[in-house]
């Protein structure tokens, strides 16, 4: 693995995404008895999330990968098309969403219990496109695919690459400006992508191409070199679950198979967009296909940890990446996440009835006081949410020689504690935005404060909320820890 290295070059990239966006609706809640009207059960709804699907979380994993992204996708005349569109809005993005009044916005609604999907309802129609929009969706990939590094085919079989001529066209010319195309295929009829660079399925995907079983590893491997020669790929990738992923190229005679991390996995829904976004991204960076493959194996295992839809974030991955290097795997990876995807899990844990508490600081240098707060800060509540402050940030509040350690150190070495369930870095100087989205049922800080002096204390108040403080352990800061060092340092020095 490359460690770190490359990464910084993500936020320079610009990706073109095609294919099916949708709408993902979670309805969350519980279910505690029996319906008197028929022998179903009685959801009580607790809370409701909305984000984008599809082609449209696939832009999401860009989004948290700090790369730009051209996205062209088709949606209805409706209120569901326009709630996509104020969803999918963002700095990094140029979204081309052609309106086709002949279809609905696809929209799938997951009902979630306790971490479980209990139903999902679907709204679609699967038609071609109209000629309006095919006429208005070419022009845009004409205009938009010289400007980006790679192409995405989000392929969901909802009806944008319904006609094989569609994604031909777009395969013809990203060739002829030397421009990858990376697919994520959908049903069995592989001839539309056929002179793609790359196709990413999963093993299920490929029988149903093949229409064989692929369980035993050989006869995978001989499915994947015959798809490779029949459809004209450079690369093939195939997720395997929990195999972890095997890839192989037209010309080398072997396969390459990348094992998966060993994790906890609560929901797969988005994984495979997680796969495609980071791999292309990889790529367009200058990763070769196994070092891409395993970044985005990597990000995968990431967001199988966690309860709904989640894109991964560039911190998470970096994270990763440093923790796997350094052979360290397990749970402590999921819990560093974006404030878009931890405001998700907390809605979950709040269904579930459970209490959540919010502590924050730059916890540079973690020391016994720290400890002390968090393990007293856990004991309050259900979950713990620690917001920590970005390197920026430090630096603004504390000067230039802070921190001592990166954002990404502190956050690893935060999730490694049992008493912390989730760790989110905020850029501001306060985390007034994190609470307000986040809405924690306890505020907790030092009583080194006085209570008018907490962040966020007016706004936790405001919703029945309170405000917690922890006598402070006496004796231990950063500050001093840092100078001690100093001091040792400068004596080692004067020895010698």
């Amino acid at each position: 693995m490359a460690g770190v290295l490359g990464l910084e070059k993500f936020e320079q990239s610009r990706i073109l995404v095609l294919g099916d966006i949708m709408l993902d609706r979670y309805l969350w809640g519980d279910v505690q008895r029996i319906s008197p009207e028929a022998p179903v059960p009685l959801f009580h709804i607790r809370k409701r999330s909305e984000t984008p699907g599809g082609a449209g979380n696939v832009v999401s994993n860009l989004i948290g990968l700090q790369c730009s992204v051209t996205l062209i996708g088709v949606r209805g005349s409706d209120a569901a098309g326009e709630r996509l569109n104020r969803l999918l809005q963002n700095p990094r993005v140029k979204a081309h969403i052609v309106v086709d009044s002949t279809r609905p916005t696809v929209t799938k609604t997951r009902v979630v219990s306790h971490g479980q999907q209990l139903l999902r309802i679907d709204e679609e129609e699967i038609v071609p496109l109209s000629s309006h929009a095919m006429h208005e969706i070419a022009t845009l990939i004409e205009a938009s695919i010289t400007e980006c590094d790679s192409v995405i085919l989000s392929d969901y079989g909802k009806g944008f690459f319904l006609s094989e001529s569609v994604a031909q066209h777009i395969i013809t010319l990203a060739k002829a400006t030397h421009v990858p195309v990376i697919v994520d295929p959908k049903g069995n009829n592989w001839d539309k992508y056929r002179g793609a660079t790359c196709i990413t399925p999963n093993v299920k995907e490929l029988e149903t191409v093949c229409g064989d079983s692929l369980a035993d590893t050989d006869r995978l491997v001989e499915a994947m070199r015959w798809a490779l020669h029949t459809y004209g790929l450079s690369w093939l990738v195939v997720t395997r679950g929990s195999l972890g992923v095997c890839l192989i190229n037209r010309d080398d005679k072997e396969p390459i198979f990348v094992p998966a991390v060993a994790r906890q996995v609560y929901d797969v829904s988005g994984a495979g967009d997680t796969v495609i976004a980071t791999l292309t991204l990889a790529l367009a960076c200058g990763f070769d296909f196994p070092a891409a493959a395993r970044i985005a194996n990597l990000a995968a295992g990431i967001v199988v940890g966690k309860v709904g839809t989640h894109p991964i974030s560039i911190l998470e991955l970096q994270a990763s990446i440093a923790t796997e290097d350094a052979g360290v795997h397990g749970h402590i990876l999921n819990k560093i996440t974006s404030s878009h995807s931890a405001a998700i899990q907390v809605q979950a844990w709040k269904a579930y009835g459970e209490q959540i508490v919010f502590t924050n600081g730059c916890f540079d240098l973690l020391h016994p006081g720290h400890i002390h707060l968090l393990s007293h800060a856990k004991e309050l509540g259900d979950r713990l949410v620690v917001g920590l402050n970005s390197d920026a940030s430090v630096r603004r509040l504390k000067g230039t020689g802070r921190p001592i350690l990166t954002e990404r150190d502190r956050a690893a070495l935060l999730s490694s504690l049992d008493c912390v369930d989730l760790v989110v870095v905020f850029h501001e100087d306060t985390p007034d935005l994190l609470i307000e989205s986040l809405t924690p049922n306890i505020l907790v800080k030092g009583a080194d404060y006085r209570p008018e002096e907490v962040v966020g204390r007016a706004t936790v108040e405001s919703y029945g909320g309170r405000v917690h403080l922890v006598p402070v352990l006496h004796g231990y800061s950063t500050k001093a820890i840092a100078a001690r060092v100093a001091l040792a340092n400068d004596s080692t020095i004067s020895s010698t």
